[in-house]
């Protein structure tokens, strides 16, 4: 494992800046997630990370080492993408040994470490199944192995839980997060999803038109939000955005409030409302809300809390546990 540095980079195709100036420490073992919409930079800092993008300007360092101009082969770096990448005809087994062969690492040695890492993956049973044979779990596990085997210094993932569905991407990312800990290894991983952030990062990187919003421990991001842009993004169901004028702020521009910190009752509280789409989730009740003069509130509540769509209620924000966010973004500190 070693720590990766950047150091001021940018990026542009043309005249397109992508990247306007970044500089990121991802720590040594460390599980860092780059998050952020469709578009932010995320994926090309990451192919910047692994050498298949030249940055315009500025280093890239792993282990101490500059390899800003070095090949992909020679950065200690090993790539999970988001389509497998396999090879149809060639066994699991053969698929994850491929680049030890096109290595010339011993045979002995290959074994070694295709056991090694089946037994990691839970692949032992399937080594001489064809990838066509394999769930997309399956199928996913055998790319890492295929960069397990290589132990690299650095492991990278490129949205690689996308392709899959609900159930798979909820057991991947409990695998995921068990390789890290068995592996002691540090992994940076791209997703747009914020869940797969919270859940996986020891470190988020919350990422936006090519800049860093801000850089902290799943939790800090949630409980503390240094930008309006983080405090919508973290979360699900979302923060609560609405006018500073609101909470009797007019000082603020916007007042952030989550939806497990809003009070609701049916016969008084701040903000009238009316209850337009009611999800019942079991442990919890989701209620989109419509405010009176306000817009839209989400609120969670407990789920034997029954309401039903068109009922009124009054929503009341916990004082304590307002985000405020001033004309140009950022957190503004709430009086003591």
């Amino acid at each position: 494992m070693a720590e990766v540095r950047l150091n001021n980079l940018t990026k542009k195709f043309g005249a397109v800046t992508v990247i306007p100036d970044i500089s990121l420490t991802v720590p040594e073992g460390s599980f860092t997630v780059l998050v952020g919409p469709s578009g932010c930079g995320k994926s090309t800092l990451l192919r910047i990370i692994s050498g298949l993008e030249m940055p315009s300007s500025g280093e890239v360092l792993i282990g101490g080492e500059d390899v800003t101009l070095s090949e992909p082969s020679v950065r200690g770096i090993s790539m999970v993408f988001q389509s497998y990448a396999l090879y149809p005809h060639m066994t699991v087994a053969q698929n994850i040994d491929f680049g030890l062969r096109l290595a010339r690492t011993p045979a002995a040695e290959r074994e070694a470490r295709v056991a090694e890492a089946a037994r990691i993956l839970a692949l032992e049973d399937y080594l001489d199944r064809k990838p066509g044979q394999l769930s997309g779990g399956q199928r996913q596990r055998v790319a890492i192995g295929r960069s397990i085997v290589r132990q690299p210094k650095v492991f990278l993932f490129d949205e690689p839980l996308s392709n899959l569905d609900a159930a798979l991407r909820t057991q991947m990312r409990v695998e995921l997060a068990q390789l890290h800990q068995s592996l002691d290894a540090t992994m940076i991983y791209v997703t747009h999803d914020q869940v797969e952030a919270m859940t996986l990062a020891d470190q988020i990187v919350v990422m936006n038109k090519g800049r860093i919003e801000q850089v902290g421990a799943p939790m800090e991001l949630y409980d503390r939000p240094a930008t309006e842009f983080v405090a919508g993004f973290i979360g699900s169901p979302k923060m609560n955005l609405i006018p500073g004028a609101a909470i009797g702020r007019n000082d603020v521009k916007t007042a952030g409030v989550r939806p497990e910190h809003i009070l609701a009752d049916v016969a008084q509280g701040d903000w009238p409302a009316t209850a337009k789409v009611v999800e019942t989730l079991g442990a919890d009740t989701v209620v989109y809300a419509d405010a009176d003069g306000i817009g839209e509130i989400t609120v969670r509540l407990p789920g034997n809390m029954r309401l039903k769509a068109g009922e009124r209620l009054f929503l009341t924000p916990e004082p304590d546990s307002l985000h405020l966010f001033g004309e140009d973004g950022n957190r503004m500190d709430k009086p003591q």
